[in-house]
């Protein structure tokens, strides 16, 4: 049956899309994959590009998104997802939350799909309620520089529910944790590729903050599957999707730097504005809705992942650390 079934992936080139295509290619799906490229590699998927089951078309969904013939699924995960990311394209990450899922929405009503939406943890903001429950509703400072990131998803979220109560739609939720693992970018400002790209640069681990924030580490195979069961689901609300082993960054960094075997020193620097204190997600409803937990332990994941850093060529390093945003800039 999923032979002749068609899933459009957004974000494909990503670090979470690629792997999504990997997961729906082994599971016999035909793959749509698309992506605009500005924070994707076509590194991710070129593996996938010889079989007939895929096909990848670089196409900005916040601009227009068309898919010829039957579809069944859809998989919105087109987004700036880092704040190094956010912070310089501002604009496109309002955009994909608000402009790109209204055209997955029109789409999926078109062609009678199931579409899920990459929501995130963030939609909490700096919490007041901890560990962080989908009933909750958040502390999000809209004006603020990550707002612009926050508030696409909390857009994204209503936006799809409103297609789901207006028109009946099929619509699936995912608020996704810290997710970690082998294709991340390494400037891509999160904790664990910074702390690993400094590692493997010689350089000093760099904490913001005192360290005592925390987060809560998903290895990516875990979040994937998590994200299967609830697309084949039932469930219509948000979903929290992540790893309840709770970490403060400085206790993050020293793992970092004992899995790494460097004898880096660790600095520290001023936080970020709106930084969250704390994250830690209650996945009792992914526990009794889609029987799912995570299996995969913190030092098993960030082996994986070293180990998938570690054996990239110089140039390939190179160029995750180089990325040109200046052709994407809309002002």
């Amino acid at each position: 049956m999923n032979q002749r079934k068609k899933i459009l992936i957004t974000g494909a080139a990503g670090f979470l899309g690629s792997h999504l295509c990997d997961r729906f290619m082994q599971e016999g799906f035909h793959v749509i994959a698309m992506d605009n490229l500005i924070t994707g590699r076509m590194t991710n998927i070129e593996h996938l590009m010889p079989s007939e089951r895929f096909d990848f078309y670089r196409q900005d969904v916040s601009k227009y998104i068309h898919v010829p013939g039957d579809l069944h699924y859809i998989l919105h995960f087109a987004s700036p997802a880092s704040p190094i990311d956010y912070l310089k394209i501002p604009i496109q990450t309002l955009k994909v939350g608000s402009l790109g899922v209204h055209h997955c929405l029109g789409l999926a009503k078109e062609k009678g799909a199931r579409m899920l939406i990459a929501s995130t943890s963030e939609v909490y903001g700096d919490p007041e309620v901890h560990p962080q429950k989908e009933s909750y509703w958040g502390n999000v400072n809209p004006v603020g520089p990550r707002g612009v990131y926050d508030e696409a998803k909390r857009f994204q979220e209503a936006m799809t529910m409103a297609y789901h109560t207006f028109h009946g739609l099929e619509t699936r939720i995912a608020r996704i944790f810290n997710t970690y693992g082998p294709r991340m970018r390494l400037n891509d400002g999160r904790a664990l590729p910074a702390f690993i790209g400094q590692a493997l640069r010689g350089e000093d681990i760099t904490v913001f903050g005192d360290g005592s924030q925390t987060r809560s580490f998903c290895y990516v195979d875990d979040l994937v599957e998590g994200i299967y069961r609830l697309l084949m689901s039932d469930y219509v609300q948000p979903v929290n999707l992540g790893n309840p082993d709770e970490i403060s960054i400085l206790d993050f960094a020293k793992e970092i730097v004992a899995l790494t075997q460097t004898d880096q020193q660790i600095v520290f620097k001023a936080l970020p504005a709106d930084d969250p204190k704390q994250r830690r997600p209650d996945i009792s409803v992914a526990r009794e809705v889609l029987d799912w937990a995570p299996t995969i332990q913190r030092a098993e994941g960030l082996k994986r992942t070293y180990q998938y850093f570690r054996g990239l060529s110089v140039e390939e390093l190179h160029l995750m650390e180089h990325k040109n945003f200046d052709q994407f800039i809309v002002k």
